[in-house]
């Protein structure tokens, strides 16, 4: 028992010291191409580059430039805020991935999941009046009918697996253009567009505005929080957002709002489901060996189909609790790319190596390497884009992560064989 729980343990060192490599060896990178680009621009001078090493690395803890015009750092409770709103749906899009993988699944369709969860969630949240239905419900509603689509929609690629043996990966890019297509075509001929700010083209609402819905000289519309002289009110939809839950007064300034205790939650769940249950036995069996699980009886097909409505009812709830955090209008025509959220959570869960509690500290991470790429931007004269090297660098190597993994393991026994040789020579 000791010497598998040992076992178990150095497994787990190799595992997280791989991924100390390849978060290291990218941020090496990154710097690498800070100093390469200041030294090759003339108008970048040498405390430029120092100050872009900094934010690269200490983004988030800056606090501006004093009088003198020299970077300053300490707690910045907005950046921290910001960080953690922006890990949010990082961490359920990586937890979508990481589940899928267990049970042997590449799920690439977490975009078009996180699409189907933030569309069914607006037109919950923007439709009930919230005159008559309680926000709470409204809003309880909103963010489960989220899951329920993404679930519905990581069901597809799963039922084409299980009964059809059709590759996962072909049909998850299949389905991702085909729910932005039907977004866009779906909130096209919706009325929840933004049409009370006449600059506003292609927006929906945030669920934290009021819309009033009125009849003005006899015909049906809408308006915002003020309602026009003479306009006879039918029903209010709106004003449906994540509670704060104090994180507000923590991390003042922020966006930050309690959907990052949800997304902690939800990891914390389906990791005791993946590790401790029968269900999470059975899903993992039918990863390591398909033909072997249905041998001992585990209904194979049900469990891939499960496995992909789980993960996308985790993709489609990073969408929910985006799109109901009431911070931000969703720009719904989505039709030309994809968000770019769901393929950053491929990198979270390879970096977590597919385990639901390190996604929660990858997904943090990469939304702090956002939040400095953005410091890099504002205060340097670099761009944030040097983040995303930081990033594919990152991903590159989280992909042969197997191969690191066995070369420290290599290290290992090499230095363990020289030990007993030198033992063995010392008895002789």
């Amino acid at each position: 028992m000791t010497q598998k729980t040992n076992t178990r343990a150095t497994e787990t060192g190799r595992t997280i010291l791989a991924s100390l490599i390849a978060i290291l060896t990218g941020i090496l990178a990154g710097i690498a191409v800070i100093i390469i680009v200041g030294l090759c621009s003339e108008s970048i001078p040498a405390q430029s580059i120092w100050d872009g090493i900094r934010l690269v690395i200490l983004g988030v803890f800056n606090t501006g430039r004093d009088m003198s015009g020299n970077l300053t750092f300490g707690f910045n409770p907005t950046y921290f805020g910001n960080m953690l709103f922006r890990a949010m749906p990082l961490i359920l899009t990586g937890l979508s991935v990481a589940i899928a993988y267990k049970t042997g699944l590449f799920n690439i369709g977490a975009p078009g999941q996180y699409l189907a969860g933030i569309c069914a969630s607006l037109f919950i949240a923007l439709s009930i009046p919230t005159s008559s239905v309680p926000v709470w419900i409204v809003w309880l509603a909103a963010f489960l009918g989220g899951m329920l689509a993404g679930a519905l929609w990581g069901c597809i690629p799963g039922l084409l697996k299980a009964l059809l043996n059709i590759n996962e990966v072909i049909a998850c890019i299949m389905t991702n253009w085909l729910s932005a297509c039907l977004v866009t075509f779906l909130f096209n001929m919706s009325n929840l567009k933004n049409v009370i700010e006449g600059t506003k083209t292609g927006y929906i609402y945030k669920t934290s505005m009021i819309i009033n819905d009125i009849i003005v000289d006899g015909v049906q519309t809408v308006a915002g929080t003020d309602i026009p002289e003479g306009a006879h009110l039918l029903a209010t939809r709106g004003g449906v957002a994540t509670p704060k839950l104090g994180l507000d007064t923590l991390f003042a300034g922020s966006q930050i709002n309690g959907g990052i205790l949800i997304a902690i939650l939800l990891a914390i769940i389906f990791y005791i489901i993946m590790e401790k249950t029968t269900l999470g036995y059975q899903l993992k069996a039918c990863g390591f060996n398909r033909h072997a699980a249905r041998y001992a009886s585990i209904p194979d097909k049900r469990n891939i189909v499960l496995s992909m409505a789980i993960a996308g009812a985790m993709a489609g709830a990073a969408g929910s609790l985006y799109g109901l955090s009431g911070n931000t209008e969703f720009y719904w025509t989505t039709y030309q790319s994809l968000p770019q959220v769901g393929f950053t959570g491929i990198a979270v869960a390879l970096l977590a190596v597919s385990n639901p509690l390190a996604v929660i500290f990858t997904g943090t991470f990469m939304s702090y390497l956002n939040i400095n790429g953005q410091q890099l931007t504002n205060l340097t004269a670099y761009n944030e884009y040097i983040t995303d090297v930081i990033i594919a660098v990152i991903v590159y190597l989280s992909a042969f992560m197997l191969i690191i993994r066995s070369w420290l393991g290599g290290r290992r026994k090499k230095a363990a064989s020289g030990k007993a040789d030198k033992k063995g020579e010392v008895r002789g």
